[in-house]
């Protein structure tokens, strides 16, 4: 299931160096007392002191240094999102808590694994054949996709298994259809096809102009009662976020609530997520990766015209 970002207390990709040696104490510590940075650095680590059996251990809450979660992530959005691309990957990814406080709750994170991370790897490496870049782009979208379902609401039903048994599951609830943006979005149909072999799908198509270099709608087909139902809207790479603006601005403009609509996107940077958020706070964005850099090539890659 997809990770809720409500500020974890980890901060997965930071590298907290601790400045100091911390020489214990020879005087008996208090119960729930804390120990102090001798060096008086900015670390936000916190020595466990042992104490002796029948005193309780304390459960105020470790303070911390709010620049040690920032930092990395401000800096990337004060360059306009572009990154370094020879960081190493760790150190590149925003945490969970930084990604609650600047972007919101609305984004949600694949948890990450060894085989969401070959895949990206795969998807990022330019000696990669077209082959092996649309098999893994295939998983990868398999694996969003799911994703996605899983977020749609559910009912609860019985059924007769062949030996009799009453079972008691879940089944969809009506009402639900896809909307790919043209013409990497299309690159999602077919997953989601595999997983809901009747549900609906419309199409838009958005491109900039040559002349204001601002998303521009040229075509747009739903469903006709597309306003009475969940919308998974798919586009794979999140870069600035100025296409599915105008996206979700036309599916307003056919009845959709944004409350109802589901991002499904492979990649996202930190400028795109947020920039989305901001415009739409109900709209839920569900990615594999926010990362400063994009793989921008993934259209052209995966249809052959790079």
């Amino acid at each position: 299931m997809a990770m809720d970002l409500r500020g974890s207390d980890s901060v997965p990709g930071q590298n907290h160096q601790v400045n100091s040696v911390f020489t214990p104490s020879p005087e008996p510590l208090r119960p729930g007392g804390r120990i102090s940075d001798q060096a008086g650095g900015n670390s936000t680590s916190e020595a466990k002191p042992t104490l002796p059996t029948g005193q309780a251990h304390s459960s105020e809450p470790a303070e911390r240094d709010p620049q040690a979660y920032s930092t990395a992530s401000l800096n990337s959005e004060s360059k306009g999102g572009i990154g370094n691309c020879d960081a190493p990957a760790g150190e590149s990814l925003l945490g969970n808590y930084e990604l609650s406080q600047q972007i919101g709750t609305q984004l949600k994170l694949l948890p990450m694994n060894d085989q969401i991370r070959e895949l990206q790897t795969i998807i990022r490496d330019k000696t990669a054949t077209r082959g092996d870049f649309m098999f893994s782009a295939d998983r990868l979208i398999r694996l969003v996709v799911e994703e996605g379902l899983n977020q749609l609401p559910y009912k609860e039903c019985m059924v007769t298994t062949p030996t009799g048994y009453k079972y008691e599951g879940v089944k969809f609830e009506k009402g639900n259809c896809g909307v790919s943006i043209m013409r990497s979005g299309e690159a999602m149909e077919q997953g989601l096809r595999d997983c809901c072999r009747s549900i609906r799908i419309g199409k838009i198509l958005i491109q900039s102009d040559e002349e204001t270099q601002r998303a521009k709608v040229y075509y747009a087909k739903f469903p006709p009662d597309i306003y009475r139902r969940k919308v998974l809207l798919m586009y794979p790479i999140l870069s600035t976020g100025n296409t599915v603006i105008e996206a979700v601005k036309v599916l307003i403009e056919h009845g959709v609530q944004p409350s109802v609509i589901i991002l499904l996107s492979l990649f996202s940077t930190p400028h795109g997520a947020k920039s989305i958020i901001q415009e739409f706070p109900e709209i839920t964005i569900l990615t594999t990766e926010v990362h400063p850099v994009a793989p921008t090539h993934f259209g052209q890659k995966y249809f052959g015209t790079d």
